[in-house]
């Protein structure tokens, strides 16, 4: 693995991130002939969150196979170091300034690097315990996901014997396969919402690994003396009941890792949480670029990787001088309670023979009814749609910008 621990004071494109998004990117700079291309990553080895991840299944999109986390994680170093990309590990971003400037921190100290464009791919974190305000000491045995996985895969830890599991997102049932992988059986899965958030044939997992799924139930406190020795919980009828159990892993909720961003002078949405872009990917600062799940909570490794060979691409462009400049934006916003974000945010113009592609949009609660995209008082696209949170929704930005005045709103009817 090629990497330097004084590393460049200056590279074509310094990478912020590691993981899938940030791998692909790399790769795709030195295929597109970008000289100097540099990967920072605070943790000591690539590969992102899958690294953590032993279970199936990744890499169909990418290598046409199926693998486990950490081999997916492994393939994807491998191919950007081939392919030239420098590598920093333990290595913390600290700061983001204009120029562009980072500054950087490691064991050596405290270096700066400057870069002709920098590529935010920082992904999400989960929401703590103290976030989601359940009550109840500070104990030992409550984990995230992520904490769990690096336990278990990486360190060959056993934190817990029966855990109770808070969420049922796809990362909750990631928890499952963690747990069964080191032999521990959770007590239960809680979820406050009646229904599972995962896709549906995920409910039958807890079932077929005798785990007890408790749905329209909210956790109230975690309750022991050092560590966790049970979960008190209030159910759909609105009485109360303790589960025994040894741990607590929160999981799901998650948020982008967006903290350089907002400490530094790039625009911040504040419903998807992450870099305000364009369609290109560019932030308020146009030689920073946003790509994987920075950009919203949360997606797939998969599509991660293809947000970042999307923004390889955009990039080398840019470098190269045949990227347009935004001569006029169009501003995206969502204008209903039950639509959660729109990325990216605005759509700069003209496009100039590049497809405009699509936005992502998630809605907060299950909707059914007519979503329109409208501008000035114009209706510019309509759809009917079914979904659910934590779906992907994609729609079309050529057909919305087409039309589109300084500002186009989302809003959404019902159907009675």
């Amino acid at each position: 693995m090629p990497a330097s621990s004084a590393g460049p004071s200056h590279c074509g494109v310094a990478i912020v991130g590691a993981g899938p998004a940030g791998l692909a990117a790399a790769t795709r700079l030195r295929q597109r002939g970008v000289g100097s291309v540099v990967l920072i990553d605070r943790e000591p080895e690539a590969g992102g969150i899958p690294r953590h991840c032993g279970h199936y299944p990744f890499g169909m999109r990418e290598f046409h196979r199926l693998l486990r986390g950490p081999d997916y994680a492994r393939r994807l170093a491998e191919r950007a170091f081939k392919a030239g990309a420098a590598f920093l590990p333990a290595t913390t971003v600290v700061r983001i300034a204009p120029g562009p400037e980072l500054t950087l921190s490691s064991a050596e100290g405290t270096t700066m690097l400057t870069a002709d464009r920098v590529l935010l791919a920082t992904g999400v974190r989960e929401t703590s315990r103290a976030a989601r305000l359940i009550g109840g000491a500070r104990l030992a045995g409550v984990l995230s996901t992520g904490a769990l996985q690096s336990m278990v895969y990486l360190k060959g830890l056993t934190p817990f014997r029966r855990p109770v599991i808070l969420g049922t997102e796809l990362v909750s049932f990631s928890a499952i396969m963690t747990c069964r992988h080191a032999g521990i059986r959770p007590a239960a899965m809680v979820e406050e919402a009646p229904r599972v958030t995962a896709q549906v044939f995920a409910r039958a997992l807890p079932a077929l690994t005798g785990i007890p799924l408790h749905l329209s139930t909210r956790v109230e406190r975690i309750v022991g003396t050092t560590r966790v020795e049970g979960v008190v919980v209030t159910g759909p009828d609105g009485t109360s009941n303790e589960i025994e159990a040894d741990g607590v892993i929160v999981t799901g909720r998650f948020t982008p890792e967006a903290t350089l961003a907002r400490m530094g002078h790039l625009a911040v949405d504040g419903a998807s949480g992450g870099p305000s872009v364009d369609q290109y990917a560019r932030c308020s600062d146009p030689a920073f670029y946003a790509a994987g799940n920075l950009l919203r909570p949360v997606e797939t490794a998969g599509w991660s990787w293809q947000e970042g060979v999307a923004a390889g691409d955009t990039i080398a462009d840019d470098l190269a001088g045949k990227l347009p400049q935004a001569q006029r934006g169009v501003a995206l916003r969502v204008d209903h309670p039950a639509l959660k974000f729109v990325v990216p945010q605005r759509i700069a113009l003209p496009c100039e023979g590049r497809d405009a592609g699509t936005a992502q949009m998630r809605v907060t609660t299950p909707v059914r009814g007519r979503l329109t995209a409208e501008s000035g008082g114009r209706t510019l696209w309509s759809r009917h749609i079914s979904a659910l949170p934590e779906r992907r929704i994609l729609l079309p930005l050529g057909d919305i910008a087409r039309e589109a005045g300084d500002n186009v709103e989302f809003r959404f009817v019902g159907e009675q």
